[in-house]
């Protein structure tokens, strides 16, 4: 950060601080996102256009002119040796594996030719329901390689929820785990797979990662394994051609609050610039630091690990619960590996501190820089755990964004001094603000929309699918037209920083992960017994947690096995993340005069907040049925 000031300041732009610094990325972006291109090391070919004006915020291009390759600038390695390593990884019960950059390229030159023996190339997707294993990075290249199309799901979605998913993008290849590690304990997915292959008809090839030990796939139709996929093509030259900025890399999902999750197409040179310049100006990474974030290959922090490779970061991948065997597993982790920047949620630092570890006289975490915090709002006590508890020294970034930019609206600085509570900034060429109903900025300490003004390059190409223009302007330009509002309520702090107070939207977060109540619904509303739910995020603390509210059909009861076998579905169908922590009945659920049901609503009333908009509602006297409630105590 410091040093592209300097840089910015030498052109003669005056910026004394970080915060001017900010100013002019936002009042001049054509010259902030040039000299963030050059700053940042960009491989490729920049043209002379920076931004071409659209007719509105979503239709306007950054680098209209560029051409650039995923697989140059995640592959060079910034002067890195041969046999350095590109990617360490770990799993729970010790299995260890390096990937050299070498290596790497090796690999991803063989997997890439194997999809060009099933004609893969521009226009296709290649998806992966896949653990956190180097498989699914090599998988991503590979098929960027082509110009192919990626997207990726986690292993402990269940079936339901990867078609909904896989099942609207038609990809051509699958690659996906027929096993995987958790707490403990493995989980076979090869009955799940074969279901999910029957239900995806464009398949030309099903390519099975055997991350535990190998299972037979005869039964699966297609099925052919890893390494039978790829052996044949050892040695393949890699595939390096520079494509257009706007070129789709990524297909994201949204949460799926009125139906199937929205699929996001992502730009290649968006992505790529965005998290270049998140990672080294506001997190300060460097070539050749050990880079370590938490995730799974279903949140948008996987994509963002990932892009670590083309700062020639190694990239570190933990596969496996991060409390296993013991709270010790990540620390143990950082001092193994000689991390420089460790990346978890919100929830998993307020469980350490629950949990009595103290890793500051445990461990010696000499090389961590920074520990970046995102998925929910990181309290007070969190960040006083951080720098009381870990480490006094660290530069604790506190992070917020989302699978709808792939990357981050408001985020640390290493420059300037960390407050509890508070996110430091916004991240350079975000022109972030705080709307207030009318549409009006809020004052400082007011609450409101968290929305950018501006353009910026990591914005979707569109939504996949017909109507896609339509349905993307609709999501996110609609509110308050031509300002992206991004469903997140907020407030600007009298030091400039933010506090997340959580979701404006219908929207759940469970455990970080942003999931869709339509998902809850569908399954909920398939036992005879209710007759239809509602889904709201209740807040504790500064996390949130989901609390599922039922009207039972006539006659039926909410007893002990229906809840049991409610939340089996959900953990099978969907996700662990998709299982309510608090489940009851109720006798009415409002409802809006058109006849849909106001989560919105029943959210302010279960967070003791105002509900706005009333004289909306056909059936505003149910909005007393979810106050007060006991089994909703804090």
């Amino acid at each position: 950060m410091e040093r592209f000031r300097r840089r910015v300041e030498a052109s003669g732009v005056s910026a004394p601080d970080s915060v001017e610094l900010h100013r002019w990325s936002v009042d001049d972006p054509t010259a902030f996102w040039s000299a963030a291109w050059d700053d940042l090391g960009v491989l490729g070919e920049k043209g002379d256009r920076i931004i071409e004006t659209g007719e509105d915020m979503a239709g306007t291009r950054f680098f209209p002119d560029a051409r650039i390759s995923v697989v140059e600038n995640l592959l060079d390695g910034r002067g890195a040796p041969d046999d350095a390593p590109a990617i360490e990884y770990r799993r729970e019960d010790g299995v260890s594996r390096t990937l050299t950059w070498a290596g790497l390229r090796e690999e991803v030159a063989a997997f890439a030719a194997a999809l060009a023996g099933q004609g893969v190339g521009e226009g296709d997707v290649v998806a992966a329901w896949m653990p956190h294993v180097p498989e699914t990075i090599i998988a991503m290249l590979g098929s960027a390689s082509l110009g192919a199309l990626f997207t990726s799901t986690s292993s402990d979605f269940g079936t339901a929820g990867v078609v909904d998913r896989f099942g609207q993008v038609e990809p051509s290849v699958l690659v996906a785990a027929d096993s995987y590690l958790y707490g403990g304990k493995s989980f076979d997915r090869t009955e799940a797979l074969a279901e999910i292959r029957a239900a995806l008809p464009s398949l030309r090839a099903l390519v099975v990662v055997s991350p535990l030990e190998p299972r037979p796939i005869d039964a699966i139709d297609d099925a052919t394994s890893w390494d039978e996929f790829t052996g044949p093509h050892a040695g393949a030259a890699l595939v390096v051609e520079r494509r257009p900025f706007d070129h789709p890399w990524y297909v994201l999902y949204s949460s799926g609050t009125t139906g199937k999750p929205k699929c996001m197409i992502h730009r290649t040179g968006g992505v790529l610039l965005k998290h270049l310049q998140e990672q080294q100006h506001q997190c300060d990474v460097r070539a050749g630091d050990r880079l370590f974030y938490f995730t799974t290959c279903g949140w948008m922090m996987w994509n963002w690990l990932v892009s670590g490779l083309a700062s020639g970061a190694t990239v570190v991948l933990y596969d496996g619960n991060p409390a296993h065997p013991g709270p010790e597993a990540l620390f143990d982790l950082a001092d193994e590996l000689d991390l420089t920047l460790m990346g978890v949620s919100a929830k998993y630092i307020d469980a350490i501190s629950k949990s009595g570890l103290r890793p500051v006289e445990s461990h010696r975490l000499g090389s961590l820089r920074t520990i970046a915090s995102t998925g929910s709002p990181l309290s007070p006590d969190g960040f006083r755990f951080v720098y009381d508890d870990i480490k006094s020294d660290v530069h604790l970034a506190s992070v917020s964004g989302g699978t709808d930019l792939c990357g981050c609206l408001v985020g640390g600085d290493p420059t300037r001094p960390v407050f509890e509570g508070e996110i430091q900034g916004a991240c350079l060429g975000m022109d972030i603000q705080v709307y207030d109903d009318s549409g009006s900025p809020a004052g400082v300490g007011e609450q409101g929309e968290l929305v950018c003004a501006a353009p910026f390059p990591s914005m979707p190409i569109t939504f996949w699918g017909d109507g896609g223009d339509d349905r993307y302007r609709a999501a996110y330009f609609e509110h308050f037209p031509g300002v992206w509002t991004h469903g997140d309520w907020t407030l600007r702090t009298v030091r400039g920083g933010f506090v997340i107070l959580g979701r404006s939207d219908a929207t759940l977060n469970a455990g970080g992960v942003r999931i869709g109540t339509a998902e809850v619904y569908r399954v909920v509303e398939q036992f005879d017994e209710v007759a239809e739910a509602v889904a709201v995020a209740q807040r504790v603390g500064t996390d949130s947690r989901v609390v599922l509210f039922l009207r039972m059909a006539e006659g039926a009861s909410l007893h002990d096995d229906l809840a049991e076998r409610i939340r089996r579905r959900l953990r099978s169908e969907e996700s662990p993340r998709h299982v309510p922590a608090v489940m009851t009945t109720v006798g009415d659920i409002p409802r809006t005069r058109s006849g849909k049901i106001s989560e919105l609503a029943v959210t302010a009333v279960v967070n003791g907040d105002p509900v706005r908009n009333t004289e909306a509602l056909a059936n505003p006297e149910a909005l007393a049925l979810f106050a007060d409630r006991p089994e909703l105590a804090r």
